[in-house]
């Protein structure tokens, strides 16, 4: 066959090196058959989505719950002071009230003793608070889950809900509370500090909610320890006290530095309930819980078994400034006579300086007591009060009232503005005496009858019912007579005597008719005793007063002083001389014969108002004047009461309190041997016809000179 001219087509023969190798071809993947679920897979399979789901919205929902609580914990870090803006929490200052030898009686508001820190305090006192609050404080972040968990199971086992009773707050968030979150009061607001404060102590979910982030950016800008010493300056413990100095102080009179394990356990028991742990209101109570934190504080090894024994065996008491209840009403009293921005509405720490004598004080509080005790019947709610002084106005001792039934703290010496009854009757005598009369001149003692504009007639009677004829200005004033001193306030001439009474301080509006002779005019008891006290010092009003100087805390410089409370001259001294004399018989001999101090002089004037509703005796002695008001606060009449009755008796039991160990001192009065009038020989008469004998004045005539002898002796 013959070849044709084309050779075959043959493919060039490469070396295996230089023709390139092609990779084999990828299989695809065969499709994955589906997974056979068998009947658990069915079944467990929605629990598995659903976790699946959970968990992602779980860590997303976590990340922005962590987003939201760094911008809040940011936020509040910011907003955060430092330390020492945050120590001292009170919305205004204290009040330190000081008897007249310079010993604490009494405090008002909120006491802050100073900054202080765990390096200043005792170790037990640091130590008590972590055990009995927070154990594991310096172990957690400022907020503790399992505490939280603890107190909820605790509140559900106790049948309240989770979030009700005990929060299981750390200190540091119960720091977050005292500080209210950052939120400082404002009484603009129109809400009482109290109230503001039991809003921030609030345990709502939502108030816990928001303490978190507040606790974490305290933990953030302090530290512990720093922590610890904001609580430790800021919570209030009870009977003003706010921060342990000023509970130290106020409970122990110890610096906060010298606590022991059985104070410091009180102390810290008190944060739960600081009111119902207060030691002042119930010791054994407070001892209760002290022991309770004691036993933690050795559980947790902060002391030891025999340190533990020996605070159970020797508790904690008060001091003897704490354990005093007296002087209460005095010091509400004298906080009402100094300027309010340094007093009620003071944003200093003021210590006041008054003129209260707690000897005094405590024998007024125990005479009243004893009187209402052995002579009144059981369950009366009869009202007394009694105010001491000296010469100058000085109170040295107040009782507003006594603690019954409702009584509450209603100042019956201060507040409370009564009839003065017959005890009014020496303003009378006092404008007699400064105008010329004489204690031993002679005043008429009968029926009168006064005609008043609008009133009709007005007829004054004795109590007795009977009348003496002519007696003595001492006369009519020992049996305390009616009409005698009517007769004579309308000889001398009311405003005179208004004028006298007003200028020894009583300020209240006087009666305008002639009842104001017997008293019918009110007056508080402090005015009317202040007003005997003129006729003791000699004539010169006063004022009376209880403070005596106010200075700031940590100052020496005294912003006021206040040395006496004499005023002007009203009467004579000679005329004041002849009042006492009079006044000491009716102590001797008259009305007030119950009244009377054996081995002593004494004088003074019943009181007793119409209808037997107010019941008065004020009296003074060399040394003292006081004053005791009786009655009831919805005006009953008492029954069977008059002022020389129990009035009389309170009074006397006060002063022989008083005057215990006092020498005794005369009263300042005349001599009524010396300085009585002598007689006078008659100037020669000429002789009258035997046949028509001068006829003897009547009656009317013999008035008629008296009035016209008081006219000329005025002069």
């Amino acid at each position: 066959m013959a070849k044709s001219g084309k050779s075959r087509l043959v493919a060039d023969r490469r070396s295996k090196a230089a023709a390139p190798r092609r990779a084999p071809a990828k299989k695809k993947p065969a499709p994955r058959a589906p997974r056979k679920r068998g009947l658990l897979g069915w079944l467990i399979w929605p629990f598995t989505f659903l976790l699946r789901v959970t968990w992602a919205l779980a860590w997303r929902g976590a990340a922005v719950l962590a987003l939201i609580l760094g911008v809040a914990v940011a936020y509040n870090l910011a907003r955060i002071p430092d330390m020492a803006s945050l120590a001292d929490g009170r919305a205004r200052g204290s009040v330190t009230l000081q008897d007249r030898s310079g010993a604490v009686y009494a405090w008002r508001g909120e006491n802050y003793g100073g900054l202080i820190t765990t390096e200043s305090v005792s170790e037990h006192l640091r130590n008590a608070v972590v055990a009995s609050e927070d154990k594991r404080f310096y172990r957690h972040l400022g907020v503790s889950p399992r505490g939280i968990a603890g107190a909820m199971r605790t509140n559900m086992q106790a049948g309240r809900g989770p979030f009700s009773g005990g929060g299981g707050s750390t200190i540091t968030q119960q720091v977050a509370k005292l500080l209210c979150l950052g939120t400082d009061y404002d009484p603009t607001l129109g809400q009482s500090e109290a109230e503001f404060e039991a809003d921030c102590r609030a345990g709502s979910v939502w108030r816990k909610v928001k303490e978190i982030p507040y606790a974490l950016a305290l933990e953030l800008k302090f530290s512990k320890d720093e922590i610890l010493a904001i609580y430790l300056n800021r919570a209030y413990l009870g009977a003003g006290a706010r921060g342990f100095a000023a509970a130290s102080e106020r409970y122990f009179g110890t610096s906060v530095s010298q606590v022991n394990p059985a104070q410091a356990a009180m102390l810290s028991g008190l944060l739960p309930a600081p009111s119902y742990y207060a030691p002042t209101s119930n010791l054994k109570r407070a001892q209760d819980r002290a022991a309770t934190v004691l036993r933690l504080m050795n559980e947790q090894g902060y002391l030891s078994t025999a340190a533990y024994q020996q605070a159970l065996e020797s508790p904690a008491t008060l001091s003897s400034a704490a354990r005093q209840d007296t002087g209460g009403y005095f010091a509400d009293w004298v906080m009402g006579t100094g300027p309010d921005f340094l007093t009620k509405d003071t944003t200093e720490d003021v210590i006041m300086r008054t003129t209260l004598d707690k000897g005094i004080q405590r024998a007024a509080e125990e005479a009243l007591n004893h009187v209402f005790d052995t002579k009144v019947r059981e369950g009366s709610e009869a009202q007394a009060a009694i105010v001491v002084m000296s010469a100058d106005g000085a109170v040295r001792a107040m009782v507003g009232g006594r603690n019954t039934r409702g009584a509450g703290q209603f100042n019956r010496a201060v507040q409370a503005v009564r009839q003065t009854g017959s005890s009014f009757k020496p303003f009378v005598y006092a404008a007699a005496l400064d105008l010329g009369w004489r204690f031993d001149d002679r005043v008429f003692d009968g029926p009168l009858q006064i005609q008043v504009p609008g009133s009709g007639i007005y007829a004054p009677e004795n109590y007795d019912k009977k009348f003496y004829g002519e007696v003595t200005l001492t006369e009519a004033l020992t049996r305390s007579l009616n009409t005698a001193a009517v007769r004579l306030s309308e000889n001398v001439g009311r405003d005179i005597v208004r004028k006298v009474a007003t200028d020894f301080g009583i300020e209240s509006d006087l009666a305008a008719g002639p009842a104001l002779a017997l008293g019918a005019s009110e007056s508080s008891l402090l005015e009317i005793t202040g007003a005997y006290a003129g006729i003791l010092n000699g004539g010169t009003s006063v004022t009376p007063y209880g403070l005596t100087s106010l200075r700031l805390r940590g100052e020496t410089q005294s912003l006021l002083d206040h040395e006496s409370g004499l005023g002007e001259r009203v009467i004579t001294e000679d005329a004041a001389r002849q009042l006492v004399y009079m006044m000491s018989q009716v102590v001797e001999r008259g009305t007030g014969t119950r009244a009377a101090l054996p081995g002593r002089p004494a004088a003074g004037k019943t009181g007793t108002t119409s209808s037997y509703r107010d019941a008065w005796f004020v009296g003074f002695t060399g040394d003292y004047v006081a004053g005791v008001w009786m009655g009831y606060d919805d005006n009953t009449p008492l029954t069977g009461v008059t002022g020389g009755g129990l009035p009389a008796e309170i009074w006397h039991e006060t002063m022989v309190r008083v005057h215990d160990g006092l020498p005794v001192t005369p009263l300042p009065m005349v001599d009524p041997v010396r300085a009585a009038r002598r007689p006078v020989a008659p100037a020669p008469q000429p002789q009258a016809p035997a046949s028509n004998p001068a006829p003897a004045p009547d009656l009317a005539e013999r008035i008629l000179m008296d009035v016209l002898g008081g006219i000329f002796r005025r002069n």
